[in-house]
């Protein structure tokens, strides 16, 4: 991008620019309060986030809408025309309950226009003889033109080839509206300030921010929108990346970490003896990593992201007894209490005969057993606790907790994480290893991850059966979805059969698992043995339906989305998912990955239209990792990512992954910022420095919100 792409309507001869004045921009004219006329107007403005001018300004178009001259309008076309009140004036109406008619003859030097507006007598007032209007709606007949929008505009409206601009609205403020406003306030596109250093500028060859967040709005041509939105995408995606370095800088000098020591006995008869499996080559790359991170001073930051099936647990486990072995605690915390069971049976399964206390607290917890566990946790009896949310209430307390353990981070909110890291020493921080089932793109990690270090597990198990995976629509092919179950069933293996409800909704077209349970109980599968499953049962019942269908005496289990993650039955073959286009390509993946866990053939049956990318999608392909950058290419990052994921939200310029390539030039340059000028103290870094601080707040000096 040429730096003076948008710098002004005609090129400037180098005389000219030596002619002319150095000029500082004045930022507090941006600040001012957006006004406008009325208050549902006023109200939609608030509600669209445009506060201020500058607001309005970064408040940029989605497309751009044809452009027309009155005397090129043609019968049934819709349009956007700029032309001024050539006369105006009411007329009542016969009809009772309605307002006078407001009639208008318009013109732009091409032709005339004649116009009216309905229920809105006022404008008689407002848009006297002379005023320049904007106004958007559809070409009925030559010279007759109904309106849809229309707001008042101070300037021409150029011939653009590429049309006006049109504008994320809402109720109240229509996108006719916000760009007359933006029209009105052209002037302040020069008192923008510019936060990245010169330096920057040359190399990248960016545009000023001003003439960038001009071009965007208010030219048309030549792809300018587009070369404006990458220049303000490249300054986000930069600013973003300064945020998660300093995040992790501030964490580290904000409090130490206990060094634990290297592996010893406990850790080594358990790897030796313990396992009833051999580790995979990531799971131990993983080990050595921890170990590493461990015995340093600084609390351990590790995003552990895995395949399907890949193992985490058991590197998680390792991480817990590196603690213990050490005398100090390790606590491991869950989204659900379903998930927090499935972990702490995994967790006995894999210790074995190892002599380490471990306990189970979450919001059911009985209330005796729930004092034991804290008097113990007060006391350093027990090493290792595993709960979900339970966990960081002000009533549980550590006698030294060394290492903690978040699965399924993304569910968690920033306050939540922090709360459980908080549980350690005065001063001194756990070690921290958040998990996550669901592989996280290359992007959108580095956009909004980037201050953990990654390991990854891309490696399953040996023995693992890929599970095969097809897309059934008609009646037949559900007849024989069913005579596959009940062949597998036959044959002594177990089945899933997921639905996107719990109860049938008169709103939603979908199927609901009461009464799914109830149709197969009776119907295809009345031979067997069912077992319901879903997040409104009291714990309880969750658990024995659970326990049913581990133990073998349910063969099939009906369930919602709550057996997403953390249910092994190595002996379930078949998973059939309902209405499977209500869910995400990452879910489904995860679901599947909830069979093919034994030595048997699996299968994943999944109901849906066939044309579905995402169904395709996953009939095509079992790698968890490339399934999530289809995700994220075809839902966005606004709905693979919450609006907080660590402090983060979704962009407002950058769009991922089709800027991968910005966000890895921005992250070397904010690499090359800090690494030099740490806290941003220079001059050349004072207005970047501004910046951070005031998209960010308190999250860009936050120091274990991450």
């Amino acid at each position: 991008m040429s730096p003076t792409a948008f710098a002004t309507h005609q090129q400037l001869g180098v005389e000219d620019l030596r002619r002319a004045r150095i000029r500082y921009p004045r930022p507090s004219r941006t600040a001012v309060a957006l006004s406008l006329d009325g208050g549902k107007a006023q109200r939609a403005a608030a509600a669209l986030g445009l506060d201020t001018v500058l607001d309005l300004l970064e408040h940029l178009p989605s497309d751009r809408r044809a452009a027309r001259a009155i005397a090129a309008l043609a019968p049934g076309e819709s349009a956007t025309v700029v032309a001024q009140v050539a006369s105006i004036s009411s007329r009542s109406v016969r009809r009772r309950g309605m307002r006078p008619l407001v009639q208008a003859t318009v013109a732009d030097g091409t032709g005339r226009l004649s116009v009216t507006f309905f229920n809105q007598p006022w404008l008689v007032e407002r848009y006297p003889v002379g005023t320049r209007l904007m106004l958007h709606g559809k070409c009925e007949r030559v010279g007759r033109f109904t309106v849809q929008a229309h707001a008042r505009t101070g300037e021409e409206l150029a011939p653009e080839s590429g049309g006006v601009a049109h504008y994320p609205a809402s109720e109240g403020l229509t996108s006719t509206q916000i760009l007359a406003l933006v029209r009105d306030h052209a002037d302040a596109f020069e008192e923008v300030l510019e936060p990245l250093p010169a330096a920057i500028l040359a190399r990248e060859r960016l545009a000023p921010r001003g003439a960038a967040l001009r071009a965007a709005h208010l030219q048309a041509g030549a792809g300018h929108h587009e070369l404006a939105r990458r220049r303000l995408a490249f300054e986000e995606l930069l600013i973003g990346q300064l945020l998660l370095i300093g995040r992790r800088r501030a964490r580290a000098m904000a409090a130490g970490a206990r060094e634990i020591g290297p592996p010893a006995e406990l850790t080594g008869r358990w790897l030796r003896h313990g396992l009833p499996f051999e580790l995979t080559a990531d799971q131990r790359a993983a080990l050595v990593q921890i170990d590493a991170d461990l015995c340093r001073a600084a609390p351990m930051q590790r995003l552990l992201m895995g395949e399907v099936g890949s193992g985490k647990t058991v590197v998680a486990l390792y991480a817990m007894l590196r603690a213990a072995e050490h005398d100090l605690q390790a606590a491991l915390m869950a989204p659900t209490e379903t998930l927090a069971h499935q972990h702490f049976a995994t967790i006995q399964r894999l210790l074995g005969a190892e002599p380490v206390r471990a306990a189970l607290l979450t919001g059911s917890t009985p209330a005796a057993r729930r004092a034991d566990i804290l008097g113990k946790l007060r006391t350093g009896e027990l090493s290792i606790i595993v709960g979900t949310h339970a966990l960081i209430e002000d009533a549980v307390a550590f006698a030294c907790l060394g290492v903690v353990v978040v699965d399924e981070q993304h569910r968690f909110g920033v306050r939540q994480r922090a709360a459980l890291d908080r549980k350690g020493a005065r001063d001194v921080r756990p070690h921290v290893l958040h998990m996550t089932a669901t592989p996280i793109p290359r992007t959108l990690a580095l956009a909004s991850c980037g201050d953990l270090d990654f390991t990854l597990l891309r490696e399953l198990p040996s023995g693992r059966r890929p599970v095969i995976t097809s897309v059934c629509f008609t009646a037949q092919e559900r007849k024989r979805a069913y005579e596959r179950i009940r062949a597998e069933l036959s044959a002594g293996r177990q089945a899933f059969v997921v639905c996107p409800l719990v109860d049938e909704s008169e709103v939603l077209a979908a199927r609901a698992a009461t009464a799914e349970f109830e149709r197969l109980a009776e119907g295809p599968l009345r031979e067997f043995r069912l077992a319901l499953l879903h997040g409104q049962m009291r714990s309880a019942d969750k658990q024995e339906a659970m326990a049913a269908f581990a133990q073998r005496r349910a063969d099939v289990l009906v369930a919602t989305s709550v057996i997403e993650v953390g249910i092994d039955v190595p002996n379930a073959t078949v998973m059939l998912v309902e209405d499977a286009e209500r869910y995400g390509i990452s879910q489904l993946h995860q679901l599947r990955g909830r069979v093919g866990r034994g030595s048997h053939e699996s299968s994943c049956i999944l109901f849906g239209r066939k044309d579905s990318p995402r169904l395709r999608a996953l009939a095509d392909s079992s790698d968890g990792f490339e399934l999530a950058e289809v995700d994220l290419r075809l839902r966005g990052e606004g709905e693979l990512v919450g609006a907080r994921q660590h402090g983060a939200g979704v962009h407002a310029f950058a769009r991922l992954p089709q800027d991968a390539e910005l966000l890895e030039r921005a992250r070397a340059h904010a690499h090359g910022i800090t690494d030099h000028d740490a806290g941003l103290q220079l001059p050349e870094h004072a207005l970047i420095s501004d910046a951070l601080a005031r998209r960010h707040g308190a999250d860009a000096s936050a120091p274990i919100d991450a």
